[in-house]
């Protein structure tokens, strides 16, 4: 058995492939050295892609317009300034009262939404990834968006299945995953789940992860951690960060049958490019002390034994390490 690190990312179009994979790496590494003893034998690595299914090219790091909708605008940059400690402790009370309110306004008591239409409004206009996942339409043509997403973790896991999985999440990505996780739960099991500027908590999602796992009775039953996790969920927010600014999935989730709940935790995200910052932006929540913290428990929670080193080794070298994508 050998640990490995799966990655999925969140809505958007990116990089290529391999960049994108690379850039993950680079800003976990960057955490991990900045932040721990930096002691452990690196991991196998993979991302899972999907940008390719609802993109027609990735982002190009050889165009230099900023005007051209292929330009990376965010690039993988490494920190700077150190992230400063901000008191949040108003808007941490705001939001908790804002959340409450959508809860009560938006979701009933068998998980259904009020306002639907509306909510599908909302994802259509701005959130052009996540309207294709739940309506599998785009563009007004057909496509098996949820099952071509789903299969592509489901497959790496199952890859995996043998291993101890430290499974990371960004945005979208933490949907993805979530699905995954509790529809397949006897084909995939993970150790840890780490999310990060996961939307898990919005109303919305609440109610399609309701639906289709057919529970109709908030007040009677909570939804519930996968049981897939064995070991460990753990969720991070930063506060500023308007995708999950229902930081608390805590709140939302109940413990899975291994007794395994959401540990929720408040981060400062200070990734910036070109003076501008972007606390929803995967690489800086990826190099922040909380998640570097938890990475490196991860990889050093007991000493490897001789033959995971040599195992790590033989498949580091015939592994091309390809991200995980049709193409």
């Amino acid at each position: 058995m050998s640990r490995v690190i799966i990655a999925i990312h969140g809505l958007g179009n990116k990089p290529m492939a391999r960049l994108l994979e690379k850039w993950w790496w680079n800003a976990i590494s960057e955490g991990l050295k900045k932040h721990t003893k930096n002691l452990y034998h690196k991991p196998l690595f993979k991302l899972v892609y999907w940008a390719d299914v609802l993109y027609d090219r990735p982002k190009d790091a050889n165009i230099t317009d900023p005007e051209d909708k292929y330009y990376i605008d965010e690039p993988y940059l490494p920190e700077i300034v150190p992230a400063a400690i901000k008191d949040h402790s108003i808007r941490k009370k705001i939001m908790d009262s804002i959340v409450d309110e959508l809860n009560k306004v938006f979701l009933n008591d068998d998980y259904s939404l009020n306002f639907s239409g509306l909510n599908d409004l909302v994802i259509k206009k701005y959130f052009r990834d996540l309207d294709a996942y739940y309506s599998d339409v785009t563009d007004g043509k057909y496509q098996p968006v949820r099952e071509t997403l789903r299969n592509r973790l489901k497959n790496v896991l199952s890859e995996h299945k043998n291993d101890e999985i430290l499974l990371i999440a960004h945005s979208m990505g933490s949907i993805i995953a979530f699905d995954v996780l509790a529809l397949f739960k006897n084909e995939v099991k993970i150790d840890t789940l780490i999310t990060i500027g996961s939307p898990l908590g919005l109303p919305v999602v609440v109610s399609k992860i309701a639906k289709e796992l057919d529970i109709k009775n908030r007040l009677a039953e909570k939804l519930k951690a996968p049981s897939s996790i064995t070991n460990h969920w753990y969720n991070f927010s930063d506060l500023e960060d308007k995708i999950a600014f229902n930081y608390k999935l805590n709140d939302d989730f109940s413990e899975n049958l291994n007794g395994i709940k959401v540990t929720d935790f408040i981060v400062t995200n200070n990734y910036t490019s070109n003076g501008h910052s972007n606390p929803h932006k995967s690489y800086g929540y990826l190099r922040t002390p909380e998640v570097a913290e938890k990475i490196y428990e991860f990889l050093t929670k007991e000493p490897l034994t001789f033959h995971d080193r040599i195992s790590y080794f033989f498949r580091r070298f015939l592994s091309r390490q390809e991200p995980v994508s049709a193409k």
